[in-house]
Protein backbone atom coordinates (compact mmCIF):
# COMPACT_ATOMS: atom_id res chain seq x y z
CA UNK A 1 0.00 0.00 0.00
CA UNK A 2 2.77 2.61 0.99
CA UNK A 3 3.95 3.17 -2.62
CA UNK A 4 0.47 3.63 -4.08
CA UNK A 5 -0.17 5.51 -1.29
CA UNK A 6 2.85 8.19 -1.86
CA UNK A 7 1.75 8.28 -5.52
CA UNK A 8 -1.74 9.40 -4.49
CA UNK A 9 -1.05 13.40 -4.85
CA UNK A 10 0.83 12.77 -7.97
CA UNK A 11 -2.38 11.53 -9.51
CA UNK A 12 -4.81 14.75 -9.00
CA UNK A 13 -3.91 18.17 -10.35
CA UNK A 14 -5.91 20.06 -7.73
CA UNK A 15 -3.72 19.26 -4.77
CA UNK A 16 -0.82 21.03 -5.21
CA UNK A 17 -3.02 24.24 -6.40
CA UNK A 18 -5.01 23.63 -4.04
CA UNK A 19 -1.64 23.66 -1.38
CA UNK A 20 -0.87 26.48 -2.82
CA UNK A 21 -3.74 28.55 -2.17
CA UNK A 22 -3.52 28.18 1.66
CA UNK A 23 0.11 28.86 1.24
CA UNK A 24 0.89 31.46 -0.60
CA UNK A 25 4.67 31.37 -1.63
CA UNK A 26 4.98 27.90 -0.10
CA UNK A 27 5.62 29.48 3.03
CA UNK A 28 3.88 27.90 6.43
CA UNK A 29 1.18 30.15 7.26
CA UNK A 30 -2.39 28.97 7.28
CA UNK A 31 -3.73 31.68 5.31
CA UNK A 32 -5.98 32.60 2.04
CA UNK A 33 -4.95 35.35 0.18
CA UNK A 34 -7.44 37.67 -2.08
CA UNK A 35 -6.93 36.82 -5.09
CA UNK A 36 -5.54 38.64 -7.65
CA UNK A 37 -5.24 38.71 -11.61
CA UNK A 38 -1.70 37.28 -12.22
CA UNK A 39 -0.98 36.48 -16.01
CA UNK A 40 0.26 32.96 -16.65
CA UNK A 41 3.93 33.00 -16.41
CA UNK A 42 5.81 32.31 -20.18
CA UNK A 43 7.06 28.85 -19.88
CA UNK A 44 10.92 28.69 -19.06
CA UNK A 45 12.92 28.36 -21.92
CA UNK A 46 16.36 26.07 -20.88
CA UNK A 47 16.53 22.63 -21.70
CA UNK A 48 14.65 20.96 -24.12
CA UNK A 49 12.03 18.38 -23.12
CA UNK A 50 10.20 15.69 -25.36
CA UNK A 51 7.05 14.39 -23.49
CA UNK A 52 4.91 12.02 -24.86
CA UNK A 53 2.00 13.06 -26.85
CA UNK A 54 -0.84 10.38 -28.32
CA UNK A 55 -3.41 10.89 -31.11
CA UNK A 56 -6.98 9.62 -32.02
CA UNK A 57 -8.94 10.66 -34.66
CA UNK A 58 -11.56 9.95 -37.37
CA UNK A 59 -12.45 11.92 -40.26
CA UNK A 60 -13.83 15.03 -38.68
CA UNK A 61 -12.50 14.55 -35.25
CA UNK A 62 -8.88 14.55 -33.42
CA UNK A 63 -7.98 14.25 -30.15
CA UNK A 64 -4.13 14.70 -28.75
CA UNK A 65 -3.44 12.92 -25.47
CA UNK A 66 -0.74 14.88 -23.26
CA UNK A 67 0.63 13.41 -19.91
CA UNK A 68 1.86 16.53 -17.40
CA UNK A 69 3.64 16.89 -14.56
CA UNK A 70 1.44 18.90 -12.18
CA UNK A 71 4.50 21.07 -10.76
CA UNK A 72 7.81 21.54 -12.57
CA UNK A 73 10.64 23.62 -12.10
CA UNK A 74 11.80 26.68 -14.42
CA UNK A 75 14.19 25.59 -17.38
CA UNK A 76 12.11 22.83 -19.29
CA UNK A 77 11.61 23.89 -23.05
CA UNK A 78 8.31 21.60 -23.36
CA UNK A 79 6.34 23.66 -25.00
CA UNK A 80 7.29 23.59 -28.80
CA UNK A 81 7.66 21.24 -31.49
CA UNK A 82 4.96 18.50 -31.94
CA UNK A 83 3.24 19.57 -28.18
CA UNK A 84 2.65 23.24 -29.55
CA UNK A 85 1.91 22.28 -32.78
CA UNK A 86 -1.12 20.01 -31.65
CA UNK A 87 -2.47 23.05 -29.04
CA UNK A 88 -2.34 25.15 -32.19
CA UNK A 89 -4.44 22.92 -33.92
CA UNK A 90 -6.98 22.25 -31.19
CA UNK A 91 -10.00 24.13 -31.01
CA UNK A 92 -10.27 23.80 -27.23
CA UNK A 93 -8.26 22.34 -24.28
CA UNK A 94 -9.32 19.28 -21.68
CA UNK A 95 -8.04 18.98 -18.48
CA UNK A 96 -8.89 17.05 -15.48
CA UNK A 97 -10.39 19.85 -13.60
CA UNK A 98 -10.75 23.82 -14.61
CA UNK A 99 -8.23 25.69 -12.90
CA UNK A 100 -10.04 28.15 -10.86
CA UNK A 101 -8.77 31.68 -11.75
CA UNK A 102 -10.21 32.34 -7.33
CA UNK A 103 -7.43 30.48 -5.64
CA UNK A 104 -9.05 31.49 -2.33
CA UNK A 105 -12.11 29.77 -3.42
CA UNK A 106 -10.42 26.30 -4.18
CA UNK A 107 -9.09 27.00 -0.52
CA UNK A 108 -12.73 27.39 0.54
CA UNK A 109 -13.83 24.36 -1.20
CA UNK A 110 -10.72 22.31 0.14
CA UNK A 111 -11.27 22.80 3.79
CA UNK A 112 -14.74 21.95 4.85
CA UNK A 113 -14.02 18.34 3.12
CA UNK A 114 -10.59 18.82 4.59
CA UNK A 115 -12.39 19.18 8.78
CA UNK A 116 -12.95 15.80 10.56
CA UNK A 117 -16.39 15.65 11.35
CA UNK A 118 -15.91 12.90 14.46
CA UNK A 119 -14.62 15.27 16.39
CA UNK A 120 -10.99 13.31 17.02
CA UNK A 121 -7.84 15.08 16.38
CA UNK A 122 -5.05 13.93 13.85
CA UNK A 123 -2.98 13.29 17.05
CA UNK A 124 -5.39 10.86 18.51
CA UNK A 125 -5.50 8.65 15.24
CA UNK A 126 -1.87 8.02 15.46
CA UNK A 127 0.28 5.50 17.48
CA UNK A 128 2.79 7.57 19.51
CA UNK A 129 5.58 6.58 17.71
CA UNK A 130 4.01 7.62 14.29
CA UNK A 131 2.33 10.76 16.03
CA UNK A 132 5.85 11.82 16.84
CA UNK A 133 7.39 11.05 13.73
CA UNK A 134 4.70 13.23 12.03
CA UNK A 135 4.72 16.12 14.53
CA UNK A 136 8.56 16.24 13.72
CA UNK A 137 7.96 16.04 9.84
CA UNK A 138 5.52 19.36 9.79
CA UNK A 139 7.86 21.27 12.05
CA UNK A 140 10.50 20.33 9.18
CA UNK A 141 8.59 22.02 6.65
CA UNK A 142 7.32 24.56 9.24
CA UNK A 143 3.93 23.97 9.93
CA UNK A 144 2.90 24.09 13.50
CA UNK A 145 1.33 20.58 13.88
CA UNK A 146 -1.51 21.64 15.98
CA UNK A 147 -2.47 23.63 13.08
CA UNK A 148 -4.10 20.40 11.87
CA UNK A 149 -5.42 18.79 14.53
CA UNK A 150 -8.77 19.61 13.83
CA UNK A 151 -7.92 17.84 10.35
CA UNK A 152 -8.41 14.63 8.36
CA UNK A 153 -4.96 12.48 8.14
CA UNK A 154 -5.02 12.57 3.98
CA UNK A 155 -5.39 16.79 4.14
CA UNK A 156 -1.81 16.42 6.56
CA UNK A 157 -0.64 14.33 4.13
CA UNK A 158 -1.00 16.12 0.91
CA UNK A 159 0.39 19.13 2.85
CA UNK A 160 3.33 17.20 3.88
CA UNK A 161 4.10 15.72 -0.09
CA UNK A 162 3.52 19.13 -1.44
CA UNK A 163 5.30 22.00 0.61
CA UNK A 164 8.87 19.90 0.26
CA UNK A 165 8.08 20.40 -3.49
CA UNK A 166 7.47 24.32 -3.74
CA UNK A 167 10.84 24.74 -1.17
CA UNK A 168 12.69 22.54 -3.20
CA UNK A 169 11.78 25.01 -6.49
CA UNK A 170 9.11 23.22 -8.32
CA UNK A 171 5.93 25.59 -8.84
CA UNK A 172 2.38 24.40 -9.61
CA UNK A 173 2.62 27.70 -12.07
CA UNK A 174 5.47 26.34 -14.13
CA UNK A 175 3.51 23.43 -14.02
CA UNK A 176 2.02 21.95 -17.34
CA UNK A 177 -1.83 22.86 -16.94
CA UNK A 178 -1.46 26.23 -15.77
CA UNK A 179 1.01 27.15 -18.58
CA UNK A 180 -1.63 25.47 -21.13
CA UNK A 181 -4.59 27.21 -19.26
CA UNK A 182 -2.65 30.69 -19.67
CA UNK A 183 -2.07 30.17 -23.06
CA UNK A 184 -5.91 28.28 -23.85
CA UNK A 185 -7.19 31.79 -22.40
CA UNK A 186 -4.47 34.22 -24.19
CA UNK A 187 -5.92 32.67 -27.86
CA UNK A 188 -9.24 32.41 -27.10
CA UNK A 189 -10.26 28.72 -26.29
CA UNK A 190 -12.61 27.27 -24.52
CA UNK A 191 -11.45 24.87 -21.40
CA UNK A 192 -13.26 21.88 -20.07
CA UNK A 193 -12.70 19.79 -16.98
CA UNK A 194 -12.99 15.49 -16.84
CA UNK A 195 -13.73 15.86 -13.38
CA UNK A 196 -14.95 18.73 -11.03
CA UNK A 197 -12.47 19.89 -7.95
CA UNK A 198 -14.97 18.37 -5.35
CA UNK A 199 -14.41 14.93 -6.94
CA UNK A 200 -10.54 14.95 -6.96
CA UNK A 201 -10.52 16.10 -3.39
CA UNK A 202 -13.59 13.48 -2.84
CA UNK A 203 -10.62 10.72 -3.69
CA UNK A 204 -9.07 11.85 -0.68
CA UNK A 205 -11.73 12.41 1.43
CA UNK A 206 -13.89 9.24 0.77
CA UNK A 207 -10.87 7.32 1.97
CA UNK A 208 -11.43 5.26 5.14
CA UNK A 209 -9.49 6.12 8.09
CA UNK A 210 -6.71 3.12 8.40
CA UNK A 211 -5.74 4.04 4.38
CA UNK A 212 -5.89 8.00 5.32
CA UNK A 213 -3.21 6.99 8.34
CA UNK A 214 -1.33 4.68 5.81
CA UNK A 215 -0.89 7.30 3.64
CA UNK A 216 0.43 9.75 6.43
CA UNK A 217 2.48 7.99 7.52
CA UNK A 218 4.13 6.81 4.14
CA UNK A 219 4.60 10.31 3.82
CA UNK A 220 5.90 11.06 6.90
CA UNK A 221 8.57 8.32 5.96
CA UNK A 222 9.60 9.07 2.83
CA UNK A 223 9.63 12.74 3.22
CA UNK A 224 13.09 13.25 2.24
CA UNK A 225 12.33 11.18 -0.79
CA UNK A 226 9.82 13.58 -2.38
CA UNK A 227 12.17 15.65 -3.96
CA UNK A 228 14.37 13.09 -5.44
CA UNK A 229 11.47 10.67 -7.16
CA UNK A 230 9.76 13.62 -8.56
CA UNK A 231 12.92 14.99 -10.22
CA UNK A 232 13.27 11.00 -11.65
CA UNK A 233 9.42 11.45 -12.81
CA UNK A 234 10.59 14.71 -14.47
CA UNK A 235 13.20 13.07 -16.19
CA UNK A 236 11.26 10.00 -17.43
CA UNK A 237 8.78 12.59 -18.57
CA UNK A 238 11.07 15.29 -20.00
CA UNK A 239 12.57 12.33 -22.06
CA UNK A 240 9.19 10.70 -23.40
CA UNK A 241 9.67 7.49 -21.24
CA UNK A 242 6.28 6.56 -19.74
CA UNK A 243 7.20 2.80 -19.36
CA UNK A 244 9.97 4.23 -17.02
CA UNK A 245 7.38 6.58 -15.47
CA UNK A 246 5.32 3.98 -15.19
CA UNK A 247 7.30 1.95 -13.00
CA UNK A 248 8.65 4.75 -10.76
CA UNK A 249 4.76 5.68 -10.29
CA UNK A 250 2.83 2.22 -9.83
CA UNK A 251 5.39 0.15 -8.21
CA UNK A 252 3.69 -2.57 -6.25
CA UNK A 253 0.45 -1.79 -7.65
CA UNK A 254 -0.23 -5.09 -7.81
CA UNK A 255 -0.24 -5.43 -4.05
CA UNK A 256 -3.26 -2.87 -3.52
CA UNK A 257 -5.39 -3.31 -6.28
CA UNK A 258 -8.57 -1.69 -4.30
CA UNK A 259 -6.63 1.14 -4.01
CA UNK A 260 -5.50 1.46 -7.69
CA UNK A 261 -8.70 0.69 -9.41
CA UNK A 262 -10.49 3.57 -7.51
CA UNK A 263 -7.84 5.76 -7.49
CA UNK A 264 -6.33 5.49 -11.40
CA UNK A 265 -8.02 2.82 -13.65
CA UNK A 266 -11.77 4.06 -12.52
CA UNK A 267 -10.56 7.28 -13.31
CA UNK A 268 -9.19 6.45 -16.54
CA UNK A 269 -11.83 4.19 -17.59
CA UNK A 270 -14.39 7.28 -17.12
CA UNK A 271 -12.19 9.40 -19.13
CA UNK A 272 -12.17 7.12 -22.19
CA UNK A 273 -16.13 7.00 -21.88
CA UNK A 274 -16.27 10.94 -22.10
CA UNK A 275 -13.43 10.61 -24.89
CA UNK A 276 -15.18 8.27 -26.96
CA UNK A 277 -17.88 10.73 -26.38
CA UNK A 278 -16.58 13.47 -27.77
CA UNK A 279 -15.42 11.78 -30.37
CA UNK A 280 -18.94 12.35 -31.94
CA UNK A 281 -18.50 15.92 -32.36
CA UNK A 282 -16.09 17.51 -35.05
CA UNK A 283 -13.35 18.93 -34.07
CA UNK A 284 -9.67 19.26 -32.40
CA UNK A 285 -9.51 18.53 -28.34
CA UNK A 286 -5.97 18.80 -26.23
CA UNK A 287 -6.22 16.74 -23.26
CA UNK A 288 -4.11 16.89 -20.56
CA UNK A 289 -4.31 15.01 -17.86
CA UNK A 290 -1.37 13.50 -15.09
CA UNK A 291 1.04 11.49 -17.07
CA UNK A 292 0.44 8.40 -14.81
CA UNK A 293 -2.98 8.60 -16.33
CA UNK A 294 -1.47 7.70 -19.97
CA UNK A 295 1.57 5.21 -18.32
CA UNK A 296 1.63 1.89 -17.61
CA UNK A 297 -1.19 -0.92 -18.00
CA UNK A 298 -5.32 0.55 -17.74
CA UNK A 299 -3.56 3.82 -18.89
CA UNK A 300 -6.32 5.98 -20.70
CA UNK A 301 -4.66 4.36 -24.00
CA UNK A 302 -5.89 1.29 -23.05
CA UNK A 303 -9.08 2.05 -22.03
CA UNK A 304 -9.52 3.91 -25.45
CA UNK A 305 -8.39 0.72 -27.58
CA UNK A 306 -11.23 -1.22 -25.52
CA UNK A 307 -13.43 1.20 -27.30
CA UNK A 308 -12.22 0.54 -30.53
CA UNK A 309 -10.39 3.50 -30.68
CA UNK A 310 -7.16 3.89 -32.15
CA UNK A 311 -4.31 5.45 -30.56
CA UNK A 312 -0.88 6.39 -32.20
CA UNK A 313 1.86 7.88 -30.74
CA UNK A 314 3.11 11.19 -32.09
CA UNK A 315 6.55 10.79 -33.43
CA UNK A 316 8.39 14.09 -33.00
Amino acid sequence: MKKILRTLAATCAVIPLAQCALFPGGNAVMAVEPAQEVAAPAVAEGVDADPALWVVKDEDTTIYLFGTVHVLKPGLSWFDEAVKDAFDKSDELMLEIVLPEDQAAMAQTMIPLAMAQDGKTLSSRLAPDDRAAYQAAMTKVGVPPAQFDQFEPWFAAVTLSTLPLMKLGFDPEQGAEKQLTGRAKAEGKPIEGLETIEQQLGFFDTLPEFSQVAFLNAVVKDIDKIGPTLDTLVDQWSKGDPDGLAQTMNENMEATPDLAKRLLFDRNAAWAEQLQARMAEPGTVFVAVGAGHLAGEHSVQDYLKERGLTVTRVDY
